[in-house]
């Protein structure tokens, strides 16, 4: 957090250094193995597993395990105590990291051992399902924080950009090992369509044999870190936890800072329930995972082409203005996504089908990549170059936040305003729900069929997609248009002390 002060102070300096890659080529790929460490339980609770939990699960019991996600989000609340408390002898970063891939192993193995049963039966183990997701997601947050600061000294100054790519190809790898490799590996219709003479009804790679390999895959990494890699600490400043703290409070109360932030918070409420439900929706609808997965892949490359160009369209005087344009994209494709879902066929997905759910993934992706880059920009831009670390982790965790926090509420209201029956009676003859599993269960036992009679999904889509225009035309557009015109002292503690010094 702090620790990244040096690096934006000096980044003028740095950018006048040539690169020589060979000159750390060892410590590149070290940063690229630990951060691809954290990208896997990130992609199976991003990812992967609410896709598998959403054939036994309603979307009100999904919304439960989306709470694992929220500790990447927070990580700025105890980031200062990572940086400050440590054992110098045996390193800083590494006083933080090595027992925290020690406990996501172990953490691995033991669930490797038990997570057929508790995803055979869902509805009963979600709440330990939940709490292990939450302590991976918890731990890898935590682990990102000390591989974030090692960065800086792992690299010399004419490689330090190499970071920030280290950190792209290392979550985004394991990321996708984690939600496209492993949902294609998993599927039986994959499996048994690309891979195998014979069909089998699982796929050739179960959950708990993917646990296990990265389990492995932990502790070899960490015993290797122990035995063989050394850390400098001399060239680290120091921070007291208090001091820091003070900082984040500080940076808050900014005249500014306290309008933007609520921008930061609340603008994704017009397209979250796009992007946190229409996939569970097409699944839902009996597009298969290993599709969705695929689409993810096809869009993976797209999304760093168009990050090149968003960075591009940033630059200038008004590096919102990329932003603002995008936010109207997204807008409306969280209402072409609900056509999508509208439209999906009853039998198989035509190659014409498949092809417009790609197409949607990618444009929406591309929206969201540029808003992505262009408000990181305009952070870097107002960011307090003395404080500079402090000042964008408070920044970054507050727009994450803001894509976090509404999802468990959007998934839980698709459920509270849903209606399905079916169609036939129960044994008292009454008439039952079908939104969960055990409602559909009974529903086929009578050899009933659910009928939806109202689905919430369009109707909470519909509620956030009108909510999040209304915000963005009364408030969001006039406010970023007053904010990129403010000078970027005037965000900096101290220039923002001067000026009210001078209206005294």
């Amino acid at each position: 957090m702090a620790h990244k002060v040096d690096v934006l102070s000096e980044k003028v300096e740095e950018d006048d250094l040539p690169s020589n890659f060979r000159k750390d080529w060892a410590n590149i790929l070290l940063l690229v193995v630990l951060y691809l460490l954290q990208g896997v339980p990130v992609g199976l609770a991003f990812g992967s597993i609410p896709f598998l939990l959403k054939a036994k699960l309603s979307y009100a019991q999904i919304a439960v395990f989306s709470l694992a996600s929220y500790p990447y989000s927070l990580k700025l609340f105890w980031s200062p105590i990572v940086d400050s408390l440590y054992f110098r002898s045996f390193g800083r970063r590494k006083t933080w990291i090595v027992p925290i891939q020690l406990a996501i192993g172990c953490l691995c193995l033991w669930l490797a051992r038990t997570i057929d049963t508790y995803m055979a039966q869902p509805a009963e183990y979600m709440t330990t399902i939940t709490l292990v997701f939450f302590a991976m997601v918890l731990l890898s947050a935590t682990q990102d924080i000390s591989v974030d600061g090692w960065a800086l000294t792992l690299l010399s100054k004419e490689n330090m950009s190499y970071a920030s790519t280290c950190q792209t190809i290392g979550l985004n790898t394991g990321y996708f090992l984690s939600f496209t490799v492993f949902l294609a590996f998993n599927s039986a219709e994959f499996s048994n369509k690309y891979l195998r003479s014979v069909p089998n009804d699982v796929g050739v790679l179960p959950l708990s044999g993917y646990l296990q390999f990265w389990a492995l895959m932990y502790f070899l990494v960490t015993l290797w870190l122990v035995l063989f890699k050394s850390e400098d600490n001399s060239t680290e400043e120091e921070f007291g936890i208090t001091e820091t703290y003070r900082t984040i409070w500080d940076i808050i109360k900014l005249p500014h800072m306290r309008s933007f932030i609520l921008i930061m918070l609340c603008a994704k409420i017009g397209f979250v329930t796009n992007e946190a439900v229409t996939g569970l929706k097409l699944l839902e609808k009996g597009i298969g995972k290993e599709d969705l997965a695929l689409t993810v892949l096809i869009d993976f490359p797209f999304q760093i082409i168009f990050g090149y160009y968003a960075a591009q369209w940033s630059r200038g005087e008004n590096p919102m203005k990329p932003w603002l344009y995008a936010f109207i994209g997204r807008l409306i494709f969280a209402v072409i996504g609900m056509l999508v879902v509208a439209y999906c066929p009853d039998q198989d997905t035509s190659f014409g089908y498949f092809v417009v759910v790609v197409a949607t993934t990618v444009l929406s992706s591309f929206m969201s990549n540029v808003q992505f880059v262009s408000i990181s920009v305009f952070m870097t831009n107002i960011a307090d170059p003395a404080i500079g670390g402090t000042y964008m982790t408070l920044l970054n965790t507050i727009s994450n936040f803001g894509g976090t926090w509404p999802k468990y509420f959007i998934l839980e209201a698709v459920d509270y305003f849903s209606v399905s029956t079916c169609s036939v009676p129960n044994k008292l003859g009454q008439t039952f729900s079908c939104l969960n599993e055990e409602g559909k269960q009974l529903c086929a036992s009578l050899q009933g069929q659910c009928l939806v009679i109202q689905d919430g999904y369009y109707i909470v889509g519909a509620v956030c997609a009108v909510l999040g225009s209304g915000f963005f035309f009364w408030f969001i557009l006039p406010e970023i248009n007053r904010l990129v015109r403010i000078p970027a002292h005037e965000w900096h503690l101290n220039g923002s002390r001067e000026e009210s010094a001078k209206e005294k």
